[in-house]
C-alpha cells in the first residue's frame, strides 16, 4: 500500500521535475545590439541548464556589425527571418533619423512612436510567415521567453497559446506591468528624479505620470493594426493586459543600482547576466597598459549606437580630452571612421573590438567612460570601476541618475562635450577616491547575493515549470480595473453617502427649524 502511494506521488510530481529538466523553450525578440546580447546569454544559460532552447530573431546585422559572429556556434537552435526589402529600408531610415536626432539632443517622442509603428509592421510580416508560425506551433514549446521592448514577442506567445515570461532590459518604468509605484518615492521613467523627492519633485513626478499614461496609450496603439490583422474579433488581446499576463518578470538590474521600491513576488532582479569568468587580457592590450605603470588606464566604450553613428566633431573633442590625462586610454572606436587630418593622442589606442569584461577586471583600470547602457553599468559595478557616462538615449540618462545618486560616477551630455569639460570630469572621478570607494561598495552589494543572476534565472524558470505557472505569485490586483485598484469606487461611494447624509441632515434640520418657528407663532397668537 505504501509502495502504491509512493508510485502515485511519483507519478504526480515526476512530470513536473522532468519538465523542468528538459523543457522546450522559445526565446523571441526582434531587436539588435544589447538586446541581442542579453537574449543570447539567456538562451545560452537555459540551454546549458538542460533545457532545449530555440531562439527566434530578426536575422539582419542590426546595430552591431558582425553581431551574429556566433551563428552556427551556438549551443541552442536558431531560427532567423527577414522582412521584405522595402520595409527593411523604411525601418533603417526611421531608426537612423531617431538616432541622429538623439545624438543632437533632440530625442523627440514622435520619433520613438514612428519607430514603434515600423516594428508593428515588421511584426505583421513575421506573423504572415506561415512556414515559421507553423513550425513554432508544431514544436509545442512549454514556455516562451520574451523581451519587454519587443511587443511582437508577446503576440507570438499569445498566438502559440503558451505561457511566457519576460525580461526587462533596462530599469523599471519603461513598461507598465502592474508593479505598485507610489509616486511619492518611486520616480517615473524619464523623470530624471531620484527616490529623494522634495515637494516640487513630487509635483513633477505626478504630472509626468499623467503624461506617461497618455504616451503609453500612443505606444500601445502602434501594435493595434497588427493585432486586428492577426487575431479574430472577439479574441483579440489587449497589449496592456498581455504585459500583466507574464508568469515572471526578470529585470536586468540590481539592488546595487536601483532605488529600493515595492516588488511583486513574480519580479526578479537578474542584473549581471552577461558577467563571465575573467580571462587574461590579450598581450597587445597588456603591452599598452604596461607603458603607463601605476598611472593605469581608462577604458572607453560608448555602445553600439555611438560607435556606429559617431560624429567626427565628437571624436576630435574626446581625443583632445584624453590627451590631458596621465593614464593610457583604450578606446573602442572604428579606426576606419577616424578623421585622417586628426592626429591620435599619444596616450590613446583605438580598436575595433576589445574584451570589455576582462579590461574592467584589470587591476590597473582607473575609469570607465561609457554611454550608460545597463549591461555596461552592470559590468562596471561587478568589478567596482567608477564611471563617466555620455548618455545618448533617455534610458541611458535614467541609468546615470541612479549611478550619480549612488555616487560612483558622473555624466555629461553629448551636446556639451568639449575637451576641457570632459577632461575635468574624468580627472575628478579618477582623483577623488570617494567615487572608487562607492563603486567598490556597489560591487560588494552586487557580488554578495546568495545566488548568481544565472542561478536566479534558471531557478525561477524551473519553479514555474514545476508548479504549472506563477498564478500563486501574482496578486489579484493585476486583474482588477484601475478604478478598483485605486479604490475610486470606494471613495465615490463614501462621498455619495457623506453628501447624501449631509443633504438629509440639512433637510431634517430645515424641517425642525420650520416646525419650531411655527410652534412659536402659535404660542404668540
Amino acid at each position: 500500500m505504501v509502495g502504491q502511494q509512493a508510485l502515485l506521488l511519483a507519478g504526480f510530481f515526476l512530470p513536473g521535475f522532468l519538465l523542468s529538466e528538459a523543457a522546450k523553450i522559445l526565446t523571441a525578440f526582434a531587436l539588435g545590439g544589447s538586446h541581442y546580447l542579453l537574449l543570447d546569454r539567456v538562451s545560452e544559460i537555459l540551454q546549458d541548464h538542460g533545457h532545449n532552447v530555440t531562439m527566434l530573431f530578426y536575422g539582419e546585422e542590426f546595430l552591431i556589425p558582425g553581431m551574429f559572429f556566433k551563428k552556427g556556434e551556438t549551443s541552442y537552435e536558431v531560427i532567423s527571418w527577414l522582412p521584405p526589402e522595402d520595409h527593411k529600408k523604411e525601418f533603417k531610415k526611421c531608426f537612423d533619423f531617431l538616432v541622429t536626432e538623439a545624438l543632437h539632443g533632440r530625442e523627440a517622442f514622435d520619433n520613438f512612436v514612428s519607430l514603434m509603428k515600423q516594428l508593428g509592421i515588421r511584426c505583421s510580416d513575421l506573423l504572415r510567415r506561415g512556414d515559421i508560425m507553423d513550425f513554432l506551433k508544431n514544436e509545442n514549446f512549454d514556455l516562451v521567453f520574451v523581451e519587454a521592448f519587443d511587443f511582437c514577442s508577446f503576440l507570438i506567445a499569445e498566438k502559440l497559446g503558451k505561457p511566457f515570461v519576460s525580461i526587462l532590459p533596462t530599469q523599471f518604468g519603461s513598461v507598465d506591468h502592474g508593479l505598485p509605484s507610489p509616486l511619492s518615492y518611486v520616480p517615473l521613467f524619464r523623470s530624471l528624479l531620484t527616490d529623494h523627492m522634495d515637494f516640487w519633485g513630487r509635483v513633477r513626478n505626478f504630472l509626468m505620470f499623467l503624461d506617461f499614461s497618455i504616451k503609453q496609450r500612443q505606444i500601445h496603439s502602434t501594435i493595434e493594426n497588427t493585432i486586428k490583422e492577426h487575431f479574430p474579433e472577439g479574441s483579440r488581446p489587449v497589449l496592456s493586459h498581455l504585459l500583466k499576463k507574464a508568469e515572471l518578470w526578470f529585470v536586468n538590474s540590481d539592488f546595487a543600482l536601483e532605488f529600493a521600491r515595492p516588488l511583486l513576488p513574480n519580479t526578479v532582479y537578474v542584473g549581471g547576466l552577461l558577467a563571465r569568468p575573467v580571462k587574461p587580457v590579450p598581450q597587445e592590450f597588456e603591452n599598452f597598459i604596461s607603458k603607463f605603470g601605476d598611472s593605469g588606464f581608462v577604458l572607453v566604450a560608448l555602445g553600439s549606437i555611438v560607435s556606429t553613428y559617431q560624429s567626427q566633431e565628437v571624436l576630435m573633442e574626446m581625443n583632445s580630452a584624453f590627451a590631458h590625462l596621465s593614464q593610457g586610454v583604450i578606446w573602442k572606436c572604428k579606426p576606419s571612421k577616424w578623421p585622417k587630418d586628426v592626429q591620435l593622442a599619444a596616450n590613446v589606442k583605438i580598436v575595433d573590438w576589445l574584451p570589455q569584461n576582462d579590461l574592467l577586471a584589470h587591476p590597473r583600470i582607473r575609469l570607465f567612460v561609457t554611454h550608460g547602457g545597463m549591461n555596461s553599468i552592470m559590468e562596471a559595478i561587478q568589478h567596482g570601476v567608477p564611471m563617466v557616462a555620455i548618455p545618448v538615449l533617455k534610458e541611458q540618462a535614467e541609468n546615470m541618475v541612479r549611478v550619480e545618486a549612488k555616487k560612483f560616477g558622473v555624466s555629461i551630455q553629448l551636446k556639451q562635450i568639449k575637451a576641457e569639460t570632459l577632461a575635468l570630469k574624468m580627472k575628478e572621478v579618477i582623483e577623488d577616491k570617494r567615487y572608487k570607494s562607492a563603486a567598490v561598495a556597489a560591487s560588494i552589494i552586487r557580488r554578495s547575493h546568495p545566488l548568481t543572476p544565472a542561478q536566479r534565472l534558471v531557478g525561477w524558470i524551473d519553479h514555474i515549470l514545476q508548479t504549472g505557472g506563477a498564478a500563486h505569485l501574482k496578486p489579484h490586483a493585476l486583474q482588477q480595473p484601475w478604478h478598483e485598484q485605486y479604490l475610486l469606487d470606494v471613495f465615490l461611494f463614501l462621498l455619495v453617502v457623506t453628501l447624501g447624509t449631509l443633504w438629509l441632515c440639512g433637510k431634517l434640520l430645515g424641517m425642525v427649524t420650520r416646525w419650531l418657528c411655527g410652534a412659536r407663532k402659535l404660542k404668540k397668537a
